[in-house]
């Protein structure tokens, strides 16, 4: 039996498989791109395929907590296109 891996999601905190998060990272350049492959390198972040979940994530600067930098809100608008997309 293959294990699951599992990541926190940042909004509930709860423990969910990785194909079911968006992994946002932060490349060793200071890049900041949502990881649809989940293996690029540098640091990353999960949130829930959730555009819904967006609001709070921004309001409560999570995003930019668990990256160590500031996000702009640009980027915010990019992750929300990616999951309005996604849905479709």
């Amino acid at each position: 039996m293959k294990k699951i891996p599992l990541r926190r999601d940042l909004t509930s905190g709860e423990m969910l498989p990785k194909e079911e998060l968006l992994r946002i990272v932060l490349t060793p350049s200071g890049e900041i791109l949502i990881d649809e492959s989940g293996k690029m390198n540098g640091r990353g972040a999960y949130l829930k395929r959730d555009y819904q979940a967006l609001p709070i994530i921004k309001k409560k600067r999570l995003l930019d907590k668990a990256l160590k930098c500031s996000i702009s809100d640009e980027f915010y608008l990019m992750i929300e296109e990616y999951l309005k997309k996604e849905v479709k």
